[in-house]
């Protein structure tokens, strides 16, 4: 079960500095806040202003899948991240920010979807997957990484 949640939270930090985000941590070792169940934690911060309003929404949907994706490649099965319980969080995220692009509910699902499909493929590429499934292993390793920890870890990869 660890080794899925760090390849989840690791999904979402490397997206996060992919689309210039900061990871502030990642852990598979979360506190238990009287919230639901969690395996992991990815505390992703934004700084305000520096996309449009239709860039960081797409930016908050990439890195609310990323997480979900990043699993399904790992475990081989690629089930839809609305219908997988433990990825309801991930998903009603992407769907908040999916519902500020398109009234239309039909419109949103198909956003999300489509992005998913795009981060499957953009993800599972070699040097993206090399990147992710290092992270992955250092957060297995020491269990939470602060995120100057996570830039030196994905530097290869993202100079």
């Amino acid at each position: 079960m660890e080794e899925i949640s760090a390849y989840h939270e690791s999904g979402h930090a490397f997206m996060a500095v992919r689309v210039g985000a900061q990871v502030r941590s990642v852990t598979i070792d979360p506190d238990w806040d009287d919230g639901p169940r969690r395996t992991g934690d990815a505390q992703i911060a934004w700084q305000p202003g520096r996309w449009s309003n239709k860039e960081y929404l797409q930016k908050r949907i990439m890195v609310a899948l990323a997480g979900p994706v990043a699993e399904m490649i790992h475990s081989g099965d690629p089930f839809h991240p609305g219908l997988v319980e433990e990825w309801q969080g991930d998903w009603s995220e992407a769907l908040r920010a999916a519902a500020e692009l398109h009234t239309d509910h039909q419109r949103r699902l198909a956003h999300l979807e489509t992005t998913t499909v795009e981060l499957y493929q953009w993800l599972r590429q070699d040097q993206h997957w090399a990147a992710l499934a290092a992270l992955a292993d250092h957060l297995l390793a020491h269990e939470t990484l602060e995120g100057e920890q996570v830039l030196e870890i994905l530097a290869p990869w993202t100079r």
